[in-house]
């Protein structure tokens, strides 16, 4: 087959599905995204303050938004070129179940929590807005990649509801253990790598239960710059006792999506028998 071939059956080639699609789509996906990322960091280093990545409007843009944005060029180009883009936001080809809401509750509280938990202050004017706007983006691409075109990938290539879950979490959390390249792993990656699992989990049975992807994107987009708001360059002990009840019960709740995940991995069902149609 030549290449123009290749690309001219390129949906036909994406439409079979297949484990080591949904590999490739992510790793190449992933590559990008740094390399722009490296390359944005490079090109502004002597602007920025490395102290941290909310330290200014400047900062948050360069090392937060801008690469999220070029990640979400990225995904959405190659989706709509395959003719995926739209289908992807259509209704799931495999019902929710009751029990699955709850992964919408533990998700959503512990945003709601930080949200008025946060010590707005601590931050410089127009960080905290610019930051929630990333993750909007943050949201669109990471789950676009893992629960759209990985776990499609997986569906199509005929894997059960509960292998396509696990192995479409499995690569979103391998995709949050780059902080590990050239420091090594320690138990600070091993925790985030856990909890990025078990998170991906229940994205996925938000995206299931409420029918449609759109939905994981947007608890996704706002719960990513909210823990980051609330660990980034928030002290230990919050300035007033109000802010650190709540964020201190926000933070466990990152136990119970990990112990929530665990169980559920037991009781997701179900497989696509016939993949939608792409038009």
């Amino acid at each position: 087959m030549t290449t123009n071939d290749f690309w001219q059956n390129r949906e036909g080639f994406w439409n079979r599905g297949g484990f080591w699609k949904a590999i490739l789509v992510a790793g190449v996906y992933l590559a990008l995204f740094l390399g722009a990322s490296w390359i944005l960091g490079t090109a502004f280093r002597g602007s920025l303050d490395r102290s941290s990545p909310f330290a200014s409007v400047a900062d948050v843009l360069v090392l937060l938004l801008a690469p999220e944005v070029i990640g979400s060029v990225i995904i959405l180009v190659f989706l709509a070129s395959i003719g995926w883009l739209g289908p992807l936001f259509r209704r799931q080809p495999v019902e929710g179940r009751g029990w699955m809401w709850i992964a919408v509750a533990i998700v959503a509280l512990p945003v709601v929590l930080r949200l008025i938990g946060l010590d707005y202050g601590a931050y410089a004017a127009g960080v905290v807005p610019l930051t929630l706007f990333a993750g909007l983006f943050i949201g669109l691409t990471e789950e676009l990649v893992t629960r759209g075109a990985a776990l499609g990938l997986l569906r199509k290539g005929g894997y059960s509801e509960r292998i396509a879950a696990v192995v479409a979490a499995a690569i979103f959390a391998l995709m949050h253990s780059v902080d590990s390249i050239g420091s090594g792993l320690s138990w600070g990656t091993l925790i985030l790598v856990t909890y990025a699992f078990f998170f991906g989990i229940c994205m996925y049975l938000v995206m299931r239960v409420t029918g449609n992807i759109l939905w994981a994107i947007l608890l996704h987009a706002l719960t990513d710059p909210t823990l980051f708001l609330a660990n980034g360059d928030i002290d230990a002990s919050s300035s007033t006792a109000h802010q650190d009840v709540f964020l201190s019960i926000a933070s466990f709740g990152n136990v119970v999506v990990i112990g929530f995940g665990v169980v559920a991995l037991f009781l997701i069902r179900g497989r696509v028998l016939e993949a939608p149609a792409l038009r």
